[in-house]
């Protein structure tokens, strides 16, 4: 995921004021399943502090061992984890180890595509035997330039290749700043997404009451830019005050996010709706198919904390196009 590859960015430069080498590990290959897939990857230092994981805490003490010959040499190499008979359900991950050490044209570059919100490409040059190998590791292309993650690495075509498109960092924009919202913010902050606050000024808050979140927009409805909002954008609207809710509903109106979220309940929702629909009545039809209100799933939440759990749920059951349900109930694998 992107944000991941941005704490990874983030802990790179933080390592290289203090003059500590990195290397990458990345997952690009498996045989049988695992609790995370191919292209999930985590940083460790030569001091053995590591940002990001690849599984569920298994593997990452066995990769910083064998990351000691990176840190020595500075040559890449692939290592396997075989965790059939170790964990009883994972299969054979295959793990570039390579250096990280990009130059500051792709750290300006990656900055500058996170802010546009535009796909990232990422190849790696592997191969599906254990040892030294100057010829793997990692390219980058953003917005049509290739940076390798270290600088003597020129990639090669005749290697396995792992390829993947990563989009933009998942984006939650929450309309209102009440306390419910200040909670849903630091919850969704915490599993990666760019968090965006919008309120009136009547609300009479700033962003050091979000801990976590990216932006805080003070703007009447009438005058809100919606232009942040794309197709990788969820959006919750939670004022609290109906009049409020009514006129952000009627300037998201030409807006397509990928979750538009209704708080309190049906009823209400009925009648904002109906009013939408009345002001306007050329309103495109998919914009109402992707309201949900109440919203959340139903997993009998009371607090401001569950209540966020309960929305952020939701959310990501329409983003993976999941139908919730218990695992218990699920045939086939967890992950599948």
């Amino acid at each position: 995921m992107t944000h991941e590859l941005k704490n990874i960015v983030a802990a790179f430069l933080v390592a290289k004021k203090v003059r500590l080498k990195t290397v990458l590990a990345t997952v690009v290959a498996l045989e049988g399943s695992s609790y995370r897939k191919p292209g999930v990857r985590m940083l460790l230092r030569e001091d053995g502090q590591m940002t990001g994981a690849v599984s569920g805490g298994c593997v990452e003490k066995e990769i910083l061992q064998q990351a000691h010959s990176v840190f020595k040499k500075g040559i890449s190499k692939m290592m396997t984890y075989d965790g059939r008979y170790r964990l009883g359900c994972e299969g054979i991950l295959y793990i570039l180890l390579e250096p990280f050490n990009p130059e500051e044209s792709f750290i300006n570059a990656f900055d500058n595509v996170l802010e546009l919100r535009k796909e990232i490409n990422v190849r790696c040059n592997y191969i599906k035997q254990e040892g030294e190998n100057n010829k793997i590791g990692t390219l980058i292309n953003i917005l049509g330039k290739h940076y390798p993650i270290y600088k003597s690495f020129e990639f090669a075509e005749e290697y396995l290749i792992f390829e993947e498109v990563k989009e933009p960092c998942f984006q939650l924009l929450i309309i209102g700043a009440e306390h419910d919202a200040v909670q849903l913010g630091n919850y969704a902050a915490n599993m990666g997404w760019e968090v965006v606050v919008v309120a009136a000024a009547a609300e009479e808050k700033t962003k050091k009451d979000f801990p976590g979140i990216k932006q805080f927009v003070t703007v009447e409805p009438e005058l809100f830019d919606t232009n942040l909002i794309d197709t990788n954008t969820a959006v919750i609207l939670m004022t609290h005050s109906y009049v409020r809710d009514l006129k952000y509903l009627l300037a998201l109106k030409d807006t397509l996010p990928v979750y538009l979220g209704v708080l309190g309940p049906s009823k209400r929702r009925e009648k904002l709706l109906n009013e939408l629909i009345e002001r306007c009545p050329d309103l495109n039809e998919l914009l109402l198919d992707r309201i949900y209100g109440p919203a959340g799933l139903n997993i009998g939440a009371e607090t401001a904390q569950e209540i966020a759990v309960s929305i952020l749920a939701e959310i990501l059951s329409v983003v993976r196009n999941q139908k919730p349900m218990l695992l218990k109930d699920k045939s086939g694998g967890i992950h599948s």
